[in-house]
């Protein structure tokens, strides 16, 4: 009998508060079940473009501290509960500094709006990640990032806010439903990657399923590819915008699918056969041989990439983050957004880079942390000033002030040898996929936590993890790949009827102004690693049409 009711619990609850006057009535009342030191205020809210059922939206603010800057912090956040509730819970890991409440839909990468987890019955909470960044309009473009000035605010950044908001959060859920949560889901991407990916290793047990999207899990070691990038433009331009340009890195990308499109058995403007590719394209049969050679780039430009695609070393050649994938997704504008130029004229057009890369290096991801003025100048300053000798250490570096590093507070405890053992007891389920064009993170740097992972497991990785990779996608939606997935949908159903995930149809966009031609109306398998979509027999146009194989 307890069975039973457990079970249907959500949906006597539902049939118990029954009209719209009741879940008003139970919102409202939500207000004084708020747990101690919680300030919340509700809502009741109508279906919308973005969220198909009414749902009783709670703001709240919570972990108030006064930090060592004489600057007040705290958690603010928001949770949506939704009419249509089918006993889950998602908590969305926002992205990049974090500082603002993004609406708690559980949507990711991939995703339209009708497969958000609030319209797959889950009730989703997201939060400020414990600072606000509009906080300190002084520091200018800076601002964002100054939070990074104190130990607890860092802290809350790298895995505090999560630890302190998920009971809390677990807790109004299960007071407005009267009726146990039975299924908890983490969703992040980007830095919100790099949150599940903690979670799972620190708070093994607060999560049944893990949704993680193109994580920056190694964060302050990602961030010294920014100083990197940059000194390695200023090499071919004192103007980074002019250093590649648009038909450049078209040029380069057009080389790369030249010799790499046909590796997966079909020519489709995508490289499944990645693994393949990095062995065979050879950047520098791209350098021109006289003024009158076509398609080709100059040799500064093509040492500048390829310096850049082997990521940051120091002067004893030793590596201090991954080298990147050759792929077709360096010619999208969201590739030269992050890296050589953007379209913001407030930042006179440099990369995201150099504004956001920057500050987070110089304010939260090394100890000291530098003081870096919030103007471009200052900021790309100090990217081309950057001494990996000297500063890349300080990543790794502890003070009175800061007693954990940034490397101990933002990434994984077990990094280094992952096994996930208390996650994988717990019966966590775990799907990541991630862009091979992305820019900001390396899908080289997850592939080989994934192989470090199996590694240690003897093999078992795949029991409760799963990578899939995205020919042609960057940081997010774009480029010139298929870039619609629903990766919610499997993990649910791995989690739920232990039903393991294989290959996740992806399908090209018709609003993506990048793809090409003959790419409209595809749709491609795509495959966990290490195994990789190759073509079999049939209508190219048709995922069904591939198979999943393994490189020999």
């Amino acid at each position: 009998m307890k069975a039973f009711f457990t079970y249907f619990a959500p949906a006597l609850t539902l049939f118990l508060l029954g009209s719209s006057s009741a879940y008003a009535v139970n919102c409202q009342a939500l207000v004084a079940k708020a747990p101690k030191d919680v300030d919340i205020k509700t809502t009741m809210m109508g279906a919308d473009k973005d969220v198909r059922s009414p749902y009783c939206l709670v703001s709240g603010v919570m972990a108030r501290h006064m930090g060592v800057d004489n600057k007040f912090y705290s958690i603010k956040f928001e949770l949506r509960l939704p009419n249509f509730w089918q006993g889950r819970f998602a908590y969305q890991f926002n992205g990049g500094v974090d500082g603002e409440v993004k609406p708690a839909l559980g949507a990711i990468t991939g995703l339209i709006s009708s497969q958000y987890a609030i319209n797959q019955g889950f009730a989703v909470v997201s939060s400020n990640g414990g600072h606000d960044a509009q906080a300190n309009p002084e520091a200018g473009l800076a601002g964002p990032a100054v939070f990074g000035h104190d130990p607890e605010a860092r802290r809350d950044y790298g895995y505090g806010a999560v630890q302190k908001l998920n009971p809390v959060a677990r807790s109004l859920i299960e007071s407005y439903y009267a009726s146990p949560i039975k299924y908890s889901y983490g969703l992040g991407q980007s830095n919100g990657g790099r949150m599940a990916m903690v979670a799972a290793s620190r708070f093994p047990d607060m999560f049944d399923g893990l949704l993680v999207g193109y994580p920056g899990f190694n964060l302050p070691r990602a961030a010294l590819q920014h100083a990197w990038d940059i000194q390695a433009l200023h090499r071919v331009s004192d103007d980074i915008s002019q250093s590649l340009t648009p038909r450049d890195l078209k040029v380069f990308a057009k080389r790369i699918l030249d010799q790499c499109d046909t590796l997966d058995g079909i020519s489709d403007d995508m490289i499944f056969a990645a693994d393949a590719c990095q062995k065979i394209f050879d950047p520098k049969a791209l350098v021109c041989k006289s003024n009158f050679d076509r398609d080709c780039l100059p040799l500064n430009k093509v040492a500048a990439l390829m310096r850049m695609h082997m990521g940051p070393h120091n002067s004893r050649n030793q590596a201090l983050y991954a080298d990147w994938a050759y792929d077709t997704g360096i010619s999208s504008a969201n590739w030269r957004m992050w890296k050589v130029e953007s379209t913001i004229s407030d930042w006179s057009n440099k990369p995201i880079s150099v504004v956001m890369g920057a500050a987070s290096l110089a304010h939260i991801f090394t100890t000291p942390f530098t003081n870096v003025a919030g103007n471009i100048y200052a900021l790309e300053n100090y990217l081309f000033k950057f001494d990996f000798d000297k500063d890349a250490p300080k990543v790794y570096a502890t003070n009175n002030q800061f007693k954990e590093s940034a490397m101990t507070i933002m990434t994984t405890p077990d990094a280094a040898k992952p096994k996930l053992a208390e996650f994988k007891q717990h019966g966590g389920k775990m799907i990541i996929f991630h862009g091979n064009s992305d820019p900001v993170f390396s899908v080289k740097d997850t592939m080989r936590w994934y192989d470090f992972l199996d590694f240690m497991l003897e093999g078992r990785a795949p029991e409760f993890v799963r990578l899939y990779r995205v020919p042609g996608m960057p940081h997010g939606q774009g480029g010139p790949s298929a870039d619609q997935f629903d990766m919610l949908t499997p993990l649910v159903s791995w989690v739920e009827r232990k039903k393991a995930p294989h290959s996740i149809v992806a399908a090209t966009r018709a609003k993506n102004s990048e793809i090409t031609a003959r790419m409209t109306g595809i749709t491609r398998p795509l495959c966990p690693y290490p195994s990789y979509a190759k073509y079999n027999k049939g209508d190219f146009l048709k995922a069904s049409s591939f198979q999943c194989v393994v490189a020999r």
